[in-house]
């Protein structure tokens, strides 16, 4: 692939991205993204054939100009499953205020954008692969509480750390950042792990 190319695909994925945040609550169609990009529609059909292969780019894209692999070194790295669910919630805690923008965009758009209903569902189910490997790393250990299965661990560590849950916290309750990440560890701790483990 030519650099020209690339350009271009950049320009596509940044025309969306600055869209979905300009109009949270409204579709983006392919040509204001093209016209946005400075190119035809044609130049965009060439790159992504569909509008939920664009968008569900867009959202990856997002991700790597935020260097999300990078945020998660720590959590990956961790040498207890205590430290690695701390870490975990510490990168996806501290990424939410960094994508609200477009997070926002498909929360709102989903329920009638089948694209960015495919987005939203991709980036989500990224998120709750993070999850489920802060979860087996607790497993792994004998420090998941007896309480849950893995996968019901997992999926209270997901719900906890919605979009949705932040916003209600940050936003309506008025709490910072910082103790909203403390609140979240403690209480992921306190229900994921057992009482005879290292909290």
């Amino acid at each position: 692939m030519s650099s020209k190319n690339i350009g271009t695909r950049e320009k596509i994925l940044k025309a969306a991205w600055e869209l979905l945040e300009d109009n949270r609550a409204k579709s983006v169609r392919m040509s204001d993204i093209a016209k946005q990009a400075g190119i035809s529609r044609q130049a965009l059909y060439l790159h992504f054939p569909t509008r939920a292969e664009m968008l569900v780019a867009t959202a990856r894209y997002l991700d790597d100009v935020k260097k999300v692999d990078e945020r998660l070194a720590a959590s990956r790295a961790a040498t207890t499953g205590v430290e690695r669910l701390n870490a975990f919630i510490e990168a996806w805690g501290n990424y939410i205020p960094e994508i609200y923008g477009v997070a926002k965009a498909f929360i709102a758009l989903q329920d009638t954008d089948e694209a960015a209903a495919l987005a939203w569902s991709d980036r989500m189910q990224a998120v709750r692969h993070g999850c489920e490997a802060a979860v087996a790393a607790l497993k792994k250990e004998g420090a998941l509480s007896p309480d849950h299965s893995p996968k019901a661990a997992s999926d209270i560590l997901w719900t906890l750390l919605s979009v949705g849950n932040w916003e209600k916290l940050r936003n309506d309750c008025g709490w910072s950042q910082k103790r909203y990440i403390e609140t979240m560890k403690l209480t992921a701790r306190r229900v994921l792990v057992g009482e005879g483990a290292q909290r």
